[in-house]
Protein backbone atom coordinates (compact mmCIF):
# COMPACT_ATOMS: atom_id res chain seq x y z
CA UNK A 1 0.00 0.00 0.00
CA UNK A 2 1.42 3.79 -0.48
CA UNK A 3 1.98 6.36 2.07
CA UNK A 4 -0.84 8.07 1.07
CA UNK A 5 -4.03 5.43 0.63
CA UNK A 6 -6.26 8.60 -0.39
CA UNK A 7 -6.75 12.22 -0.95
CA UNK A 8 -9.68 14.64 -0.07
CA UNK A 9 -10.74 17.76 -0.68
CA UNK A 10 -13.51 20.03 -0.01
CA UNK A 11 -16.21 21.23 -2.97
CA UNK A 12 -14.12 23.93 -3.76
CA UNK A 13 -11.03 22.61 -3.52
CA UNK A 14 -9.44 24.91 -1.51
CA UNK A 15 -8.45 22.37 1.51
CA UNK A 16 -7.05 19.32 0.06
CA UNK A 17 -6.06 16.42 2.93
CA UNK A 18 -3.99 12.81 2.90
CA UNK A 19 -4.92 10.30 4.86
CA UNK A 20 -2.23 7.97 5.56
CA UNK A 21 -4.08 5.11 6.92
CA UNK A 22 -7.56 2.84 5.73
CA UNK A 23 -10.57 4.64 7.58
CA UNK A 24 -12.62 2.40 9.66
CA UNK A 25 -16.01 1.55 8.99
CA UNK A 26 -18.48 3.80 7.96
CA UNK A 27 -21.28 4.62 10.35
CA UNK A 28 -23.95 6.31 9.21
CA UNK A 29 -25.22 9.15 12.37
CA UNK A 30 -28.65 10.45 11.99
CA UNK A 31 -28.64 12.75 15.48
CA UNK A 32 -30.51 16.49 14.71
CA UNK A 33 -26.33 17.70 14.76
CA UNK A 34 -25.49 15.70 11.73
CA UNK A 35 -28.12 16.47 9.98
CA UNK A 36 -28.04 19.74 9.93
CA UNK A 37 -23.98 20.26 9.60
CA UNK A 38 -24.93 17.95 6.38
CA UNK A 39 -27.77 18.94 4.93
CA UNK A 40 -29.02 15.50 4.57
CA UNK A 41 -30.73 12.82 6.43
CA UNK A 42 -27.34 11.57 7.94
CA UNK A 43 -23.87 12.07 8.12
CA UNK A 44 -21.35 9.22 6.64
CA UNK A 45 -18.19 9.13 8.70
CA UNK A 46 -16.01 7.05 9.34
CA UNK A 47 -13.01 6.97 12.45
CA UNK A 48 -9.50 7.83 11.29
CA UNK A 49 -6.05 7.86 13.79
CA UNK A 50 -5.77 11.64 13.86
CA UNK A 51 -2.16 11.29 12.86
CA UNK A 52 -3.08 9.91 9.79
CA UNK A 53 -5.05 13.37 8.68
CA UNK A 54 -2.80 15.78 7.41
CA UNK A 55 -3.80 19.34 5.67
CA UNK A 56 -1.95 19.33 2.66
CA UNK A 57 -3.71 22.76 1.43
CA UNK A 58 -5.65 25.17 2.63
CA UNK A 59 -5.35 25.35 6.35
CA UNK A 60 -5.78 28.90 6.30
CA UNK A 61 -9.25 27.97 5.28
CA UNK A 62 -10.17 25.54 8.19
CA UNK A 63 -13.05 26.63 10.51
CA UNK A 64 -13.71 25.07 13.34
CA UNK A 65 -17.23 25.21 15.38
CA UNK A 66 -17.70 23.80 18.92
CA UNK A 67 -20.78 22.02 18.15
CA UNK A 68 -21.74 20.12 21.81
CA UNK A 69 -18.71 20.08 24.73
CA UNK A 70 -16.23 18.50 23.50
CA UNK A 71 -16.89 17.92 19.93
CA UNK A 72 -15.59 20.26 17.41
CA UNK A 73 -16.70 20.41 13.66
CA UNK A 74 -14.05 21.60 11.33
CA UNK A 75 -15.31 22.48 8.13
CA UNK A 76 -13.75 24.65 4.98
CA UNK A 77 -14.53 28.73 5.70
CA UNK A 78 -14.82 29.24 2.19
CA UNK A 79 -17.31 26.59 0.96
CA UNK A 80 -18.56 25.20 3.98
CA UNK A 81 -17.42 21.41 3.55
CA UNK A 82 -17.74 19.55 6.27
CA UNK A 83 -14.41 18.09 6.81
CA UNK A 84 -14.00 16.19 10.19
CA UNK A 85 -14.88 16.42 13.91
CA UNK A 86 -12.66 15.79 16.88
CA UNK A 87 -13.63 14.88 20.47
CA UNK A 88 -11.90 16.04 23.48
CA UNK A 89 -13.15 12.04 24.99
CA UNK A 90 -11.17 10.79 22.00
CA UNK A 91 -7.55 12.76 20.76
CA UNK A 92 -5.97 10.07 19.48
CA UNK A 93 -8.89 10.03 16.38
CA UNK A 94 -10.75 12.35 13.89
CA UNK A 95 -14.26 11.35 12.42
CA UNK A 96 -13.75 11.54 8.89
CA UNK A 97 -16.88 13.14 7.00
CA UNK A 98 -16.31 10.08 4.06
CA UNK A 99 -17.96 12.16 1.08
CA UNK A 100 -14.96 14.57 0.66
CA UNK A 101 -12.87 11.37 0.28
CA UNK A 102 -11.43 11.34 -3.82
CA UNK A 103 -11.95 7.64 -5.11
CA UNK A 104 -13.24 4.58 -4.03
CA UNK A 105 -12.86 3.80 0.09
CA UNK A 106 -12.54 0.01 0.94
CA UNK A 107 -14.54 0.98 4.04
CA UNK A 108 -18.30 0.27 3.80
CA UNK A 109 -21.18 1.49 6.02
CA UNK A 110 -21.36 -0.59 9.11
CA UNK A 111 -24.27 0.75 11.09
CA UNK A 112 -26.84 3.74 11.69
CA UNK A 113 -26.67 5.60 14.66
CA UNK A 114 -29.22 7.64 16.38
CA UNK A 115 -31.96 6.40 14.47
CA UNK A 116 -34.54 7.36 17.12
CA UNK A 117 -33.94 11.22 15.85
CA UNK A 118 -33.62 10.89 12.33
CA UNK A 119 -35.82 12.52 9.81
CA UNK A 120 -38.77 11.71 9.67
CA UNK A 121 -38.90 11.52 5.47
CA UNK A 122 -36.05 9.49 5.45
CA UNK A 123 -36.45 5.90 5.77
CA UNK A 124 -33.80 2.65 6.05
CA UNK A 125 -34.37 0.28 3.33
CA UNK A 126 -31.01 -1.76 4.33
CA UNK A 127 -30.11 -4.46 6.30
CA UNK A 128 -27.17 -2.40 8.77
CA UNK A 129 -27.63 -2.65 12.32
CA UNK A 130 -29.21 0.09 14.03
CA UNK A 131 -28.57 2.05 17.45
CA UNK A 132 -31.11 4.15 18.86
CA UNK A 133 -28.33 6.57 20.10
CA UNK A 134 -24.49 6.10 19.70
Amino acid sequence: MSATPYTASCLCGGVQLALTAEPGPIFLCHCGMCRKAQGGPFAAQAKLPASALSVTQGTELLSRYASSPGCERVFCGRCGSPLFATRADEPESVRLRVGIVDGVLRARPSAHHYVGFMAGWWRLDDQLLRFETE
